[in-house]
């Protein structure tokens, strides 16, 4: 594709005092510094859960107003907790046909002004019908999903708890990210039930944040080389198989053969781990490893089928925090800085040319893979 990523932009994510519009401008006006004073004639917002407690609509033409881009077009994108990745795909698309030279991608959530039990309510109507209607919750299920792979293959159970010490050392490093500390795999493993066997630290946090990115005509660095998107059936009981997502298959297979890369081209990737279990299975619909082979990257001799594999360098959902609207976006940004070579503090040594983010929306029923290099692509 003929576009590439020039800046990247954050705010810390986690519990803000600050509203919805103030945490997309800051984001906004982060990457914007990025670029000088260079025109941006498309504006695109991922957001998921829309005007919910602060009564924002119109989120775009406010957020045009506030950034000062005049005539600019934009438009608003929701994809559940794929917002922020599925914003990038329209506003990559829309600048590699020429009819735009330069956007502003923003992905932003506010969630933690609501009791947990509200928005736990909201994230769930994503879910298909019939699921809401028995009362099903995105970690109910989710953790249905972590049953039933942990059924097929018991050896991985070892490696769950791994997962969030691994994302949370990462975030340690992440001067945005919502989580500071590192945890112990004891903590993770005495942390209380949400729903077994998912316990309180295998689950990423409700968090306030965003993430902008800006999407210029051009190659570079960052380029936008592979792009794929696919759906599954939005209620569990209607899939072939619950142990994996196959719309992250799909997606992958798109992205690549864009790419024309090889998975073993890619560096450093940033996956969707709102559930430590999660970041297993997505390494193997990725292709990284084979089925029921996921856990070996989490081995503590960090020997396995991906060890050329940087993964979540940002900390991922799991440490960084899970504005979900701002999400997919925050790991393409990671992603295109990287390749960059300006991550600041979770900068990997190289930079490397090939990165890979993937991005969840609902329970994987419309998943994301951008693939970006320092090479073109198709």
């Amino acid at each position: 594709m003929n576009c590439r990523v020039i800046a990247s932009g954050w705010t810390r994510f986690g519990r803000r005092s600050e509203g919805l519009l103030d945490l997309a401008s800051a984001a906004g006006r982060a990457a914007l510094e990025g670029i000088g004073r260079e025109p941006i004639d498309l504006l695109v917002v991922g957001q998921m859960l829309s005007g919910d407690g602060e009564g924002v609509s119109h989120l775009v033409a406010h957020l045009a107003e506030r950034l000062g881009l005049g005539p600019a077009a934009g438009w608003r994108v929701d994809a559940a907790s794929a917002s922020g990745a599925a914003a990038f795909h329209s506003a990559a698309l829309a600048v590699a046909s020429g009819r735009y030279e330069r956007a502003l991608v923003i992905g932003v959530e506010k969630m933690t002004h609501l009791p947990t039990a509200q928005v736990t309510r909201r994230l769930a109507t994503c879910l298909a019908p019939v699921e809401q209607a028995v009362g099903a919750t995105m970690p109910g299920l989710a953790a249905l999903v972590a049953q039933r792979y942990l059924g097929r293959y018991p050896g991985a159970e070892a490696a769950i708890a791994e997962v969030t010490v691994r994302a949370r050392s990462n975030a340690a490093r992440n001067p945005f990210a919502q989580f500071s500390s590192p945890v112990s795999r004891e903590a993770v493993e005495q942390s209380r039930w949400v729903a077994p066997p998912l316990r309180l630290l295998h689950c990423a946090a409700i968090s306030d944040g965003a993430a902008a990115v800006v999407v210029e005509r051009g190659r570079g660095p960052a380029t936008v080389a592979g792009i794929g998107q696919a759906f599954s059936p939005p209620a569990l009981a209607d899939r072939p198989d619950s142990t994996c997502f196959a719309a992250t298959r799909e997606a992958a297979r798109q992205a690549l053969e864009a790419a024309r890369c090889s998975r073993d081209q890619i560096q450093v990737a940033e996956i969707h781990d709102a559930f430590a279990p999660f970041a297993l299975i997505n390494l193997e619909d990725l292709g990284f490893a084979e089925p029921g082979q996921g856990a070996r990257y989490f081995a503590p001799s960090g020997s396995g089928p991906v060890v050329h594999l940087q993964l979540n360098p940002s900390g991922g959902l799991l440490g960084r925090g899970h504005p979900v609207g701002a999400s997919g976006l925050a790991q393409i940004a990671e992603i295109a800085a990287q390749l960059r070579g300006d991550a600041g503090a979770t900068q990997l040594p190289g930079p490397p040319h090939w990165g890979l983010a993937q991005s969840i929306g609902g329970l994987g029923a419309q998943n994301f893979v951008t693939i970006l290099g320092a090479e073109g692509g198709a």
